[in-house]
């Protein structure tokens, strides 16, 4: 069957910031986990955000949701902004947008059994009840290839996979449009990620479903996804779709995410792209591009300084959908043979 993508957006996001207080005893000082990130997710896609830890990649995420609010920026879910909505109407959009965690088992009521949790939503938001919410319990949990006898079992009586296709069944309750991928896998083990990507493949064909999929495992993203946007320290850096992001990385951070990725054919011919350090604290992020500090191509081009002096904005490069946030992307596939420390 094939997927049909639309070309109206699901969901805009518009110049979104999130902040929060600092910790680090600077009294007054504001984390901004993200920095003006602007993107559409496509009716019917998969779209991937991938980046390392504190890239604001799940930050982004809580704000779609209304998990989280924004400090400015706006989100547009189906034509209409929910950035301030309220009550009855934010009750209805949480119907229409769902989440899925990294942890399974934790994600999970534990005094609930596999009956209830998966109940729940449809007790709250359908007023279903009776023999008619027993069955559709069934039906969902045979969707997600559990059965009758994992009814009345409790979290901690399920394997991880069996946890976690109980929170997609949970998800799934309500019939939305957008589910969130939060790590659906990376708390699995590799057999058992295996049967549950596969699982999400089929049930975004079958109910025709929108996803945003968050995962630092390059390989996840590359299988389920249609598009990637690549995050680093709260700002997004590129965007293309999947198989021109691998083919074709543009952006220094992405082409050294790609290179630091496992991969046994191409073990020991192509040494990885070294960033220098860690990644800057988001409360006192550097001048000008953010990843200037630790970008392997500064360093070759001679460390030019307008990557100090201006933060580069997100232009298209090559193909209109590939857009790339850096001064000298035109120049990044000729320098990365040979970059490596």
């Amino acid at each position: 069957m094939t997927l049909a993508i639309g070309t109206r957006p699901l969901v805009a996001v518009h110049d979104l910031v999130v902040e929060f207080p600092s910790r680090d005893g600077a009294r007054g000082s504001l984390l901004r986990a993200v920095a003006g990130v602007s993107l559409e997710i496509r009716r019917g896609e998969t779209y991937g955000l991938v980046g390392e830890s504190g890239s604001g990649k799940t930050t982004l995420a809580r704000c779609l949701l209304r998990l989280v609010e924004p400090a400015s920026g706006s989100v547009t879910f189906d034509g209409q902004d929910v950035t301030h909505l309220r009550g009855a109407e934010l009750r209805e959009l949480r119907r229409r947008m769902q989440v899925v965690y990294q942890d399974p088992t934790g994600s999970l009521d534990p005094r609930m059994s596999v009956l209830d949790l998966v109940a729940e939503p449809l007790r709250t938001h359908a007023s279903t009840g009776g023999a008619e919410l027993r069955a559709r319990v069934l039906e969902l949990l045979a969707e997600v290839g559990l059965g009758r006898q994992h009814l009345d079992r409790r979290p901690h009586e399920l394997s991880g996979g069996q946890a976690q296709r109980v929170a997609i069944a949970r998800a799934l309750a309500l019939r939305p449009d957008l589910v969130v991928l939060d790590e659906p896998t990376s708390a699995l083990d590799v057999s058992v990620q295996a049967q549950i990507l596969n699982l999400l493949g089929e049930l975004r064909r079958s109910h025709d479903l929108t996803y945003l999929l968050i995962s630092h495992d390059l390989s996840v993203v590359q299988y389920l996804g249609d598009r990637i946007g690549v995050m680093y320290l709260g700002r997004l850096v590129e965007q293309a779709p999947t198989a021109d992001l691998f083919a074709r990385p543009e952006h220094p951070y992405t082409a050294a995410l790609l290179r630091s990725a496992p991969d046994l054919e191409r073990a020991g011919d192509t040494p990885p792209l070294v960033l220098r350090g860690d990644i800057p604290s988001p409360t006192r992020p550097p001048t000008g591009c953010r990843f200037h500090p630790r970008c392997w191509l500064r360093d070759r081009l001679g460390e030019p300084e307008s990557c100090a002096a201006s933060d580069p904005s997100l232009r298209a490069i090559g193909e209109p959908d590939h857009l790339v946030a850096c001064h000298f992307a035109e120049q990044t596939s000729a320098h990365q043979e040979g970059a490596s420390r």
